[in-house]
Parts: C-alpha cells; structure tokens; sequence
C-alpha cells in the first residue's frame, strides 16, 4: 500500500507550506488526483488519519478534485477519454498515445490558520 507513503508526502507539503506561512494548522486541503495516477482512493482513506495524526493537517478537511484521464493519438492526433493504460484509439485503434490528463497527484490548495 503506497497510499501512506503518498498521505505523508502530502503532510511533509502541507508541513512545509505552513512553516513557510508561520502557521500552525491548516483548516482545509485541496488534493487533485487523477484516475491514471495509481492512486485507490479507498486506501488513501484508509491512510490518512494515520498519517496525518498530530500534525498540521489533524482535523483538516479534505477534498479531492478527481480528474479524469485524457489522450491524444500519436498517430492521428484523435483525443479521446481512457480508462486503461492499454486503451486503443476509437478512431484509428492505435496504441500510441500521449495521456495528457489524468495522471496528476497535486495539492491544489491549503487553508491555513
């Protein structure tokens, strides 16, 4: 499960964030995640109190902003939504293809205090 090694990286940002803004605690986080980054949600779930348990982010709310997973067809240019990383072209059934959105891991933004 990567999921806690990814929840307190994302505390080590939120950390740093804070110190750099003389804060103590942050109300909220914004997370963007996309469908192609490897993530599983429920783990992450299942992660996060743990890894954010008395540190800045403790009682934080959070939201994540689910990106779904773009493509482009290296071979006819086609942009098409994908689900597996294996997904052909709708158009020309190539499997060239440059996925251009979905793969984000990002904090997009903190609340602080």
């Amino acid at each position: 499960m990567h999921e806690l090694s990814i929840a307190l990286g994302i505390v080590k940002i939120a950390e740093e964030e804070s110190r750099k803004a003389e804060a103590t605690k942050v109300k909220s986080i914004e997370l963007e995640i996309g469908s192609m980054s490897g993530i599983e949600l429920e783990a992450l779930d299942f992660a996060w109190p743990v890894a954010v348990k008395d540190t800045v982010l403790d009682g934080a709310s959070r939201e994540i902003d689910w990106v779904e997973a773009r493509a482009r067809c290296a071979d006819c240019q086609y942009e098409f939504d994908v689900e597996n990383s294996y997904d052909t072209c709708p158009k020309c059934n190539s499997y060239f293809k440059d996925v251009f959105k979905g793969k984000e891991l990002r904090v997009k933004s903190l609340e602080i205090e």
